[in-house]
Order: C-alpha cells, then structure tokens, then sequence
C-alpha cells in the first residue's frame, strides 16, 4: 500500500517556523491534490492546507491562513507546509494527504481522501 511520509516535525517556540515534507518514495503523486490535515490532542481532526495538481490553486483553514503556505514540486514528488508565526495552538499531529477529489472538496473534510503519511508532530511551546 502506497504510503506518503511526512518529514519536518519537532519543537518550536511560539512565533518560530517549521516546514514540513511530504513525499511517497518511488511514487509519483503529480496527479491528485495534496493537502494537510491535523489533530491535536483530545479533539477531532481538521483541515490545515491543500493545493490543486498544477499548484495553481491553494485554499487554507482560517486558523492558518496568512501565516502557513502550502506548496508543491511535482518534479520532485513533494508537498510542503510552510509555518511562520506558531502558536501554541498550532500544537498537534500534521498529516499529509493526497486525493483525486479537488482541492476545494478538501477543504470540507476528509472523506475521499485517498492516501494519508503517519503523520509527524509539532509541538509549539508558549
């Protein structure tokens, strides 16, 4: 079963960044939408990013908008989350995901989601 895995995770302070990678080795995803979900602890999983198959179009959560961007290099196979100004409530298990339903769809959760990575942690300290 093909597996996207999530790189970039760790501890940071509150206002610092963190970029996360998400790629599946010796799989091509240049095809599906790519996006981010995460969970933090004790609450129910929500949707962070997601960006089309071009990359031309990208839609966010209100939460992150204006501080994380979400990319992607098909040549390369690879999805990124840029986070700049974290906060603690930023805290939780980012996933990686990648789906043939559009970017738009994403964004009303995660059903039809076709591929998830382990997911890595972020922890933002205060």
């Amino acid at each position: 079963q093909v597996q996207l895995v999530e790189s970039g995770g760790g501890l940071v302070q509150a206002g610092g960044s963190l970029r996360l990678s998400c790629g599946a080795p010796g799989r091509t995803f240049s095809y599906a939408t790519m996006g981010w979900f995460r969970q933090a602890p004790g609450k129910e999983r929500e949707f962070v990013a997601a960006i089309s198959t071009s990359g031309g179009s990208t839609y966010y959560a209100d939460s992150v908008k204006g501080r994380f961007t979400i990319s992607r290099d098909n040549a390369k196979n690879t999805a990124y989350l840029q986070m700049n100004s974290l906060k603690p409530e930023d805290t939780a298990d980012y996933y990686c995901v990648a789906s043939r339903t559009t970017a738009q769809t994403m964004t009303k959760g995660s059903d039809g989601i076709d591929y998830w990575g382990k997911g890595t942690l972020v922890t933002v300290s205060s």
